[in-house]
């Protein structure tokens, strides 16, 4: 999952050497937090959130085999 969220978000970043994806897993739940340069936090996010909520649908949809829960997070 973490490979998935690096081939998505690294393209459209002007720093992807920012790039850190960290998770947090937990009994039902798994929780990536994604941190990137301050210049590209308004591109991962997108306008009204059009884009980290494209990434939130894929990665949930990705993860369908699996009965835990995938949160997606930008710092």
């Amino acid at each position: 999952m973490k490979q998935l969220l690096q081939t998505i978000l690294e393209p459209m970043l002007e720093h992807p050497e920012a790039l850190k994806i960290e998770n947090e897993e937990t009994e039902y739940n798994v929780s990536y937090k994604i941190e990137v340069h301050e210049d590209d936090v308004g591109r991962v996010i997108g306008r009204r959130g059009r884009v980290i909520k494209a990434v939130r649908t894929i990665v949930a949809n990705a993860n369908h085999g699996s009965s835990k829960k995938v949160f997606v997070d930008v710092d």
